[in-house]
């Protein structure tokens, strides 16, 4: 089982702080390169390409791409960043509880055309009423779960190629149908701590994520998941959702993550958790719950730093350390049976940079990552003179 890196699209903004989209005082994106707070850059197109570049030439499999009315759209912005990219996947999120299943079935087909089958999918049921009903959704937390398990019943079932009827609480469809299915099926993606989540997971994810927890709590969940899964005559694999500071010492990145938390005022973390708390999503809350909303012992497993989750929702928790101590714990992770590693870093193209010159190798070196053609740059050409191309790598 090898590993497979991804990095992360910024499509509410991006920069120096971990503040990053909040520091917008309308919550959302602006249009102009001139950032309203220090040291925060706006996603626009050529700013993404950037970072889709250089993760694609870093050796990263795929970048995630998030959802919500605070970030860009995913599948409109992934496809155009198809464009200027070569072969890099793009793990799209959206809401299944905004979109007809048989409409999303239809534009993951087309996607993978248009693309050349670099399409992920990553299924967001929901864990903040308020932003749901930003959407028009009123259901409450388990019945969303619910309705993702009709949602993706429908969409393997009209990429069959035939004629799919389906009736259920939430969606009835008759005759639905993909005319051309996408070749090949884009692998779905999909996390969910709580009890509604994982009968789902077992029942239609091929990956089930998770935020990035202390190693004996992702083993908790991989047996939990797998043990679903088994029942269902499933099989799921595993991947995890992990911040990153790497550099080539240990005291440089903790240098570099205490500064990240030097530059968050005590109001500025206090309404970050108080509207964290107001979450529903189980996994949220089991992010704060990490720390606590206090500065104190953020380092809460050896190189896992909570610091991100006292301002960001979501994914929490980064890989603190030297190159080789941030591989020392993916392969940690890896030993529990995580296969997918979706990571990030602020600022996103920086951060690219540091991961892939300085951990991907040693992971390399230590057998985990697929093997890879050798570049054309070190093969000799014919008559002995380097072979140099020009390209998006």
């Amino acid at each position: 089982m090898s590993v497979h890196l991804h990095w992360f699209l910024p499509t509410g903004g991006d920069g120096r702080t971990l503040v990053d989209r909040h520091a917008y005082t309308d919550g959302g994106v602006k249009r102009s390169r001139i950032a309203p707070v220090s040291g925060v850059r706006a996603p626009d197109i050529d700013y993404l390409t950037q970072i889709a570049k250089a993760a694609e030439q870093l050796g990263f499999e795929a970048v995630l791409t998030p959802t919500g009315t605070w970030c860009e759209d995913a599948w409109l912005t992934t496809v155009a960043l198809a464009q200027h990219t070569e072969r890099l996947k793009f793990l799209v999120a959206f809401r299944p509880g905004v979109i007809s299943p048989v409409l999303a079935a239809q534009m993951a087909a087309t996607y993978q055309r248009i693309t050349r089958g670099r399409l992920l999918l990553n299924v967001v049921t929901g864990g903040d009423s308020t932003e749901q009903r930003r959407f028009g959704d009123h259901l409450d937390h388990d019945r969303r779960y619910a309705r993702t398990d009709e949602f993706l019943s429908v969409v393997r079932g009209v990429w069959s190629g035939q004629p799919f009827d389906f009736g259920g609480e939430h969606y009835q469809v008759e005759g639905g149908l993909t005319a051309l299915p996408p070749d090949p099926l884009p692998e779905i993606f999909f996390g969910g701590s709580s009890a509604a989540a994982g009968p789902v997971a077992a029942r239609h994810t091929d990956v089930y994520l998770t935020w990035g927890e202390p190693p004996e709590q992702v083993k908790q969940k991989i047996d939990w998941i797998r043990g679903l899964a088994e029942k269902e005559g499933r099989t799921v694999r595993f991947g995890i959702r992990l911040h990153t500071i790497s550099r080539d010492s240990s005291a440089e990145a903790w240098a570099t993550a205490n500064r990240l938390l030097d530059d968050l005022s005590p109001e500025t973390v206090a309404a970050a958790q108080e509207a964290l708390g107001r979450s529903e999503s189980v996994g949220q809350q089991r992010m704060l719950a990490l720390h606590g909303g206090s500065r104190d012992d953020l380092e809460i497993s050896p190189n896992l730093w909570a610091g991100v989750g006292l301002v960001r929702g979501g994914a929490g928790t980064a890989l603190v350390g030297s190159h080789s101590d941030v591989a020392d714990r993916i392969e940690e992770y890896h030993a529990l049976g995580v296969e997918h590693f979706v990571l990030s870093g602020y600022p996103h193209l920086e951060e690219a940079y540091w991961f892939g010159e300085g951990v991907i190798p040693d992971l390399a070196a230590r057998g985990l990552l697929p093997q890879t053609p050798a570049s054309p740059l070190t093969r000799p050409a014919v008559g002995g003179a380097p072979l140099l191309v020009a390209g998006g790598r």
